[in-house]
């Protein structure tokens, strides 16, 4: 089920995304943005979803384990 919500946004912003989201696509495009900050049942399907791919997880790890050694460039 769908419900109705009025939001009010700074002109700028809203002429922002009707020239880039489009006119008739704004509602689901902040939809999809708000969507895993207020729906954390979805989101903890999708991190377990996540895990369970081990092409991604073994991507994920070499990258995290590839950016270790740039803490040792960074001046303190």
């Amino acid at each position: 089920m769908q419900r109705k919500l009025t939001l009010t946004i700074d002109e700028e912003v809203y002429n922002g995304l009707r020239a880039v989201i489009g006119p008739r696509k704004i509602s689901r495009f902040i939809e999809e943005l708000v969507r895993p900050h207020v729906v954390k049942k979805d989101m903890y399907a999708a991190y377990k979803e996540m895990a369970a791919d081990q092409v991604r997880e073994s991507e994920a790890l070499e990258w995290a384990e590839g950016t270790i050694g740039d803490l040792n460039d960074e001046e303190r």
